[in-house]
């Protein structure tokens, strides 16, 4: 199994995509032309769809929230981009267990992979 997603915003370079391979998380390092932080999802802390509350909660400074505005827009933060309804894709915020987070964007059917994968993991 093999997909890539799309980093907005945290701890990992937003320019290149990140990658679900094997049940693992490649997540592309800052100012680095090649190279990823792996995570095996035991290293996961908390995969949760975004919203604005969580956004802010796990961004812990204004800079994130700010970015959420941003890309999304104020009251409808992530409408459109939420699985169900017509959305095909989903926002969401990773946490791993160094401490390392990200805002992301996944189709659907990738997120449902990402999380099927933790729930083996006992997550």
């Amino acid at each position: 199994m093999f997909g890539e997603f799309k980093v907005h915003a945290g701890d990992f370079d937003t320019a290149r995509k990140a990658r679900f391979v094997s049940d693992s998380f490649s997540m592309p390092k800052i100012n680095k032309f090649t190279g990823a932080d792996m995570y095996l999802p035991e290293q996961v802390k908390t995969l949760e769809m975004a919203s604005e509350e969580s956004v802010k909660r796990i961004g812990g400074t204004a800079g994130w929230g700010l970015v959420g505005v941003t890309l999304f827009g104020g009251i409808g933060l992530l409408a459109g981009l939420l699985a169900g309804g017509r959305g095909k894709d989903v926002t969401f915020v990773i946490v791993f267990e160094d401490g390392k987070k990200a805002l992301c964007t996944a189709d659907s059917k990738m997120y449902t992979k990402m999380q099927a994968a933790l729930m083996k993991g006992s997550f």
